[in-house]
């Protein structure tokens, strides 16, 4: 009960309070509605009681006219009301799922790790559509039932007091079953949130990792993982479905007995000449009218309570801490120098791998550092400590003298330039993907990045130049075709500070001399990490780091770590004999 008000009091002050005017607006028209519906039941005790006994010509005319009125109005206000509100209720979808989208931009690259691409797309698309049903016309219908309900009751005590308490008999025990099952119902949808996000999930890496999939023969593999995740989404669904149709049966079986009973006591009272036969049809359409909202009432709560459960879910994420948190990370940097220290830095993941136990070393801005060791040794690990991907849990990373984790992770950013083994493209043309970093870059800029990572060699060739489409994640192009698109990328980033993680690996030797040339260009006069598996690449750094372990367990240039004959010269040596 408490999740429940806290989720209730948070969409209450999120969505449906800046658009009280609107929700008001709608609850006016429900109301409006519901009194213009209540016209016939009066008009038709005045037909069967008064105007047809009397044979008045012109009050049945003005019975007519009324009824018609009434009816005219009340089409107008539902159409009012479904134009208002769902029109609003979708503008406010695309809202929130914006809103999300930029919540989960603002999030540590330790999130995504831990959650699947797919289920954070249906988090977004999936979760907030239940916002329609507050601020469209689900409440409000709620809301306005319940006052139709209210007026309809106050009308059927005035006209029999005996029948209308007989009815609240079989509807309290309607109500009571109602909440009990909505109470019940709610962890099922927040549940089925789960299955979806996860069940959209694998079948999105199931769709980008197709080339696996058949070169492993492992279609029927991965078609039994998906069988699984949707029998265990059918499963939920049944459980809802089971819920649901109880209610509706319940709702059936008990108003049912309740006009059965009204048929027996207006018979009785009609035959004793206590009740005319106008109040019966009359009582028996203002019942219909208490009752119904009932009905209507038990399958919005329904879907409040869905939404609800989404909802649930999209606080849950609105109220994750954003990775440049501005309470701690208050110093905006201006252009940097490049500067970088690592002090007695100690790394490890959820507290429990401890993948750097101490570090310490120094990068003078404009030269070249380069990380050697086996896989494992925690050499990604310092790149994504220098990019701000991680934070350390002790020790300090600083920039120009400048701890690392008390800057503004935009300012330090936009000097920073990160090109990957496999690197991310965009399904779009190659310019598009280069001007990514600064889409208002200038011609001249955007052509010497093309030059500079000697993109044109291949462009040159190509049909539409680099207005090509590479399709997605750049799957029309080579991998050293991939890795020069992201290399003037960066060039045209301007950076200061340069991140290359194997960035020449599994590449064939022209596109490796092509690259090897790009790099000497993107690495010139910018303070540079390079992780690399090919030594032969690296010979040229300033600083070479081994790692092993997380230590460093040797550093210098390249002819003196021959000269040290340590782990170096083992993994040199080895990789030149291949």
């Amino acid at each position: 009960m408490n999740n429940k008000k806290v989720s209730f009091n948070w969409a209450f002050k999120e969505f449906i309070w800046p658009r009280r005017r609107v929700v008001s607006f709608g609850l006016v028209l429900i109301i409006f509605r519901s009194i213009s519906g209540l016209v016939l039941p009066y008009a038709s005790k005045n037909l069967i009681d008064e105007v047809i006994p009397s044979k008045d010509t012109d009050a049945l005319i003005v019975l007519l006219i009324v009824v018609c009125s009434a009816l005219l109005f009340q089409s107008i206000s539902s159409f009012s009301l479904t134009r208002v509100l769902s029109v609003e209720a979708q503008h406010l979808i695309s809202v929130l799922r914006a809103k999300v989208q930029k919540k989960l931009l603002t999030l540590p690259v330790s999130f995504f790790d831990d959650n699947k691409s797919g289920a954070l797309v249906s988090r977004v698309m999936t979760d907030v559509e239940g916002v329609r049903n507050l601020v469209g016309t689900g409440l409000v219908q709620l809301i306005g039932g319940s006052i139709s309900a209210i007026i309809s009751f106050i009308i059927l005590i005035n006209i029999n007091a005996q029948m209308t308490l007989f009815v609240l008999v079989p509807v309290s025990i309607f109500a009571i079953i109602a909440l009990k099952s909505f109470s019940y119902i709610r962890p099922i949808f927040r549940v089925r949130g789960k299955i979806n996000a996860e069940v959209t999930g694998r079948l999105t890496e199931t769709l980008n990792g197709i080339r696996v999939i058949k070169g492993f023969n492992a279609e029927l593999q991965e078609q039994k993982v998906f069988e699984n995740g949707v029998d265990n989404l059918f499963q939920n669904v049944k459980k809802s479905l089971t819920t649901t149709a109880f209610i509706t049966s319940s709702s059936t079986f008990l108003l049912g007995l309740a006009s059965a009973g009204i048929m027996g006591m207006g018979g009785y009272f009609i035959m004793n000449n206590s009740m005319t036969y106008g109040e019966f049809v009359s009582f028996t359409l203002f019942l219909g009218f208490m009752i119904a909202p009932i009905v209507q009432m038990s399958n919005i709560g329904s879907q409040l309570t869905e939404a609800f459960a989404g909802l649930d879910r999209t606080q849950e994420l609105m109220n994750l801490p954003e990775e440049n948190d501005p309470e701690n990370r208050k110093i905006v940097l201006g252009q940097i120098e490049g500067n970088i220290s690592f002090k007695n830095v100690s790394f490890s993941y959820n507290d429990k791998v401890n993948v750097l136990p101490d570090i310490s070393f120094e990068v003078p801005n404009g030269s070249v550092i380069a990380m050697v060791g086996s896989s494992g040794s925690g050499k990604s690990t310092i790149a994504g400590l220098v990019a701000a991907f991680l934070n350390p849990n002790s020790g300090e990373v600083l920039i120009d003298g400048v701890d690392l984790s008390k800057v503004d992770l935009r300012s330090y950013r936009n000097q920073l330039g990160v090109v990957l083994q496999d690197d991310f493209l965009y399904e779009g043309t190659i310019k598009e993907n280069i001007l990514f970093p600064r889409p208002d870059a200038t011609e001249m800029e955007l052509e010497q990045a093309i030059q500079g990572a000697y993109v044109d060699e291949f462009t040159d060739r190509f049909e539409k130049g680099i207005d090509t489409l590479i399709g997605e994640r750049g799957v029309k192009l080579s991998g050293g075709q991939r890795q020069r698109i992201s290399i003037a990328r960066a060039l045209l980033a301007k950076p200061k500070i340069v991140i290359l993680d194997e960035a020449t690996s599994n590449l064939d030797t022209q596109s490796e001399a092509f690259i090897q040339k790009s790099l000497s260009l993107l690495m010139k006069d910018r303070t540079t990490f390079v992780i690399a598996h090919r030594l032969s690449t690296i010979q040229k750094a300033d600083q070479i780091l081994v790692i092993e372990n997380g230590d460093i367990v040797e550093r210098g240039k390249h002819e003196e770590l021959l000269a040290y004959e340590g782990r170096y010269h083992e993994l040199f040596t080895y990789q030149t004999r291949m």
